[in-house]
């Protein structure tokens, strides 16, 4: 079923949209935002706990700082960079006053009574929360459902997925209910949704943006993997909530460094090389990347340069080891997480219950479980040679990419699926996953829509703290090919 979504005119940027604020009040801006989600939530189930009420009263303290005048414009803008900007948060992150139960049906009574630390810094900046929006259970898998709040559908298609764990994020944004928003990503978490919902979504440079107040957070080694990042319908919006969200760490990034794209060394790679654990490229994501390299070559005058990173094809294992190295704690604590640090879960005999409707996790997060306990077990000889891949691939990577590269990656193999398909194809999110063992900053940009009407896209990846190369590629591709398209429009 494909979705005409209502028609909506605040299809604004952050810029435009603070600029606005001088001549609209901003009590009328989330008016229309909270409107907009009572028009279309009802169908792609994206937001699953309002603050509207807060979010008005939010609204009438800017309307009022702005009436007594005591800024100027610049000085609000320097005060205030998101002031009066509607944001929606996905629900693994705790906002005082909502609930953070990333779909775990026993936490779903528990209300945080404080903010995560990215979130706090967009409030600060003036942002004001309108909503929380649906993950998967425990953040665990790239279909947005669970026992607690139910399945998010794409707002292109109803029949299709948006995508995990940040997936109501990236829907919400998708349909205009929300101008930016925040989302995690340990796995592509953020690159997902943002592809299966035609928006751009950035992955940092790991350790850049801090993970505080998230639920489940990273343990161990995760830690070095799982990263907080933005996700917005416009280019030209991820630089500015980048710098608020990383606050005194922005400094290790080069954000303020000016871009020249003809100066840029292209890299692309159509596949990872052949795994047997994914499936083939979609031929519609193949063209729309022959496209883009097409583009650059005719218009920037550059040459794109076909790679082929052998160690790619391995992208899974290398992931799966990688998560579980040295984990034979973290795994327990898993389990232990799933029943919410009461008694753990055990895997085999929630299956069984599950089979009879009697258990209340989601058939994802129980196989999960017993994937990387029982099926993706390796010998310690395994272990050590895909880590020291790992390492390698992550050298060769860095030296490819240097200073001044960037390479373009599929975001996925294939473009949003029907619900519940991901079950038969459960590691295509190794061609987002591979970068969170590396790293890298990763933005995922659109590239308009299939013949099916379902967003097509790409990844742009970077060297170590060389974010301020993808985003400005990302604002090239956005005038290029288009960018976000309203849902309904194909």
């Amino acid at each position: 079923m494909l979705l005409s979504l209502p028609s909506f005119h605040i299809f604004t940027s952050i810029y435009n949209l603070v600029s606005a604020l001088l001549q609209v009040k901003c009590i009328e801006v989330i008016e229309t935002y909270i409107e907009r989600i009572r028009q279309v939530n009802p169908l792609i189930n994206a937001v699953v706990k309002d603050r509207f009420e807060a979010a008005l009263q939010e609204a009438h303290q800017v309307d009022k700082l702005l009436s007594e005048g005591h800024d100027d414009e610049e000085a609000l803008q320097e005060k205030f960079p998101f002031l009066g900007v509607p944001i929606t948060i996905k629900e693994a992150f705790a906002i005082h006053g909502l609930p953070n139960t990333s779909g775990l049906v026993n936490r779903r009574n528990l209300i945080s009574m404080s903010d995560a630390t990215v979130v706090s810094r967009l409030k600060q900046a003036g942002a004001i929360p309108l909503g929380v929006t649906n993950c998967s259970e425990l953040c665990m898998w790239f279909e947005s459902s669970n026992r607690v709040y139910g399945r998010t559908n794409n707002a292109y298609n109803l029949e299709c997925i948006v995508g995990g764990s940040s997936g109501g994020e990236g829907c919400i944004l998708a349909a205009a209910g929300s101008v930016i928003g925040i989302g995690s990503d340990i796995g592509g978490s953020i690159r997902m949704p943002a592809f299966f919902n035609g928006i751009f979504g950035h992955k940092p440079t790991t350790g850049v943006v801090p993970n505080d107040g998230q639920f489940p957070n990273a343990l161990g080694i995760r830690t070095n993997f799982l990263c907080t990042g933005p996700m917005c319908r416009y280019a030209e919006d991820l630089e500015p909530m980048l710098r608020v969200m990383a606050g005194p760490n922005v400094t290790k990034l080069k954000l303020d460094e000016k871009v020249s794209l003809q100066n840029i060394k292209f890299y692309f790679m159509e596949h990872d090389g052949g795994s047997v654990f994914v499936s083939p490229v979609d031929k519609e994501i193949l063209q729309a990347q022959r496209k883009l390299v097409k583009n650059l070559e005719t218009e920037l005058g550059v040459q794109v340069q076909n790679v082929a990173i052998h160690k790619m094809k391995y992208s899974f294992q290398i992931w799966s080891v990688m998560m579980s190295f040295k984990d034979s704690d973290e795994q327990v604590a898993f389990t232990d997480m799933l029943g919410d640090h009461g008694k753990p879960v055990w895997p085999s005999w929630e299956l069984v219950k599950w089979m009879v409707g009697m258990s209340s996790h989601t058939l994802p997060a129980i196989g999960k479980i017993l994937l990387l306990n029982k099926l993706v077990k390796y010998s310690p000889k395994t272990n050590a040679k895909l880590a020291s891949m790992a390492q390698s691939l992550r050298t060769e990577m860095v030296n490819l990419l240097g200073e001044d590269g960037v390479l373009l990656y599929p975001s996925h193999p294939v473009v949003a699926p029907r619900h519940h398909t991901p079950l038969g194809m459960p590691f295509n999110f190794a061609y987002t996953a591979i970068f969170n063992i590396l790293g890298l900053p990763v933005t995922q940009c659109p590239l308009g829509l299939s013949k099916e009407g379902l967003p097509l896209g790409i990844q742009v990846v970077a060297g170590p703290h060389n974010d301020h190369l993808t985003l400005a590629m990302a604002r090239y591709l956005e005038k290029s090919f288009g960018g976000w398209v309203r849902p309904g429009t194909c």
